[in-house]
């Protein structure tokens, strides 16, 4: 498949966006149950508007990607049968539940409305914060499925594009937070920085999987089948055409086999092995800024990802549409 940088940068932002909120949340809960120190309120409300920003952004890039953006509303009318029409739907939820949070924090509303146990005092963050939580895991399911659910595209058709986006969007978050945190010199680096390497190994075994279940492939699409010729010996010598068309550049990435491998290879190392080796050193020097090179080092790394992600799909009209006379 052609890897259109308005999707890639869609999905590695909202997935930024999302980690970082669910980093924030999750901080807020080990603080309630008192394994962490409580933040004030403008750390949360701080953290609640770059991922909002992430999210404004992304969607933003997502529009480049289309022939009449100013139809784009339609797309949440087919909500029972499309993923795309899911994920239109539930990102502004996403995002309203963010900019709430966010802003109940920032007017310092956190007054306990009721009571759970003698201990949890439920207020308006902790309600709005367990929505958002559930929203954008929703999200990182219905952003997956849009390629996941396409059964004809065989690298794509596994659970393990859902985990790879969850995993991935999720440890991109908390190294986000783990930045955050160490630029404006709040102890909670290596909180979220921990769970970043934790998350970040569980994307590198989910991604290890993708990647060896996709090189063992037996595609169901061959050329016979491309053209209804059950012949064993059929050679493509042109594809009907003396130029490029729609299909040829759509659904074609374009690269030589080389580069493909080559991106791959560079993904494997940015995302993985030198995000997490930054974090180890930050722990052992302290440095403020190690978290946030490690953040911006691994985003690079996840769009390189994402490149690879959609250039290794081998959509089956290709079968046909392979050679130019």
């Amino acid at each position: 498949m052609h890897p259109a940088f308005s999707v890639i940068f869609l999905t590695t932002l909202i997935g930024a966006g999302q980690g970082l909120f669910l980093a924030l949340v999750t901080g807020q809960l080990y603080a309630i149950a008192r394994f962490l120190p409580t933040q004030v309120d403008q750390f949360y409300a701080i953290g609640s508007l770059v991922a909002l920003i992430l999210l404004i952004v992304g969607l933003l890039a997502s529009f480049f990607h289309l022939g009449h953006p100013e139809r784009a509303w339609r797309a949440a009318t087919k909500w029972r049968t499309s993923w795309l029409a899911r994920e239109v739907i539930v990102l502004p939820i996403v995002m309203a539940l963010v900019f709430a949070y966010g802003a109940v924090h920032w007017l310092g509303w956190t007054m306990p409305l009721f009571q759970v146990g003698e201990l949890l005092k439920v207020d308006a963050t902790l309600l709005l914060g367990l929505m958002g939580t559930i929203a954008s895991f929703a999200l990182f399911v219905c952003t997956a499925m849009v390629y996941g659910g396409v059964r004809f595209i065989q690298e794509w058709h596994t659970p393990l594009t859902v985990a790879n986006f969850l995993f991935l969007g999720a440890a991109s978050g908390f190294m986000l937070a783990a930045a955050y945190s160490a630029y404006i010199g709040n102890p909670l680096v290596t909180f979220f920085g921990t769970w970043a390497v934790i998350l970040t190994l569980a994307g590198l075994a989910s991604r290890a999987a993708h990647l060896i279940r996709n090189a063992k492939l037996k595609h169901r699409s061959s050329v016979q089948t491309a053209i209804g010729i059950r012949h064993t010996a059929i050679a493509q010598k042109a594809q009907g055409a003396t130029g490029g068309s729609f299909n040829t550049r759509e659904f074609f990435h374009g690269q030589s086999q080389s580069t493909i491998e080559m991106m791959r290879r560079i993904f494997l190392i940015v995302v993985f092995p030198i995000p997490i080796v930054l974090i180890g050193a930050a722990y052992i020097t302290a440095s403020p800024t190690l978290p946030i090179l490690a953040f911006i080092i691994q985003y690079f790394g996840l769009i390189a990802e994402r490149w690879s992600f959609f250039a290794e799909a081998k959509h089956p009209q290709n079968l046909y549409y392979q050679s130019v006379a």
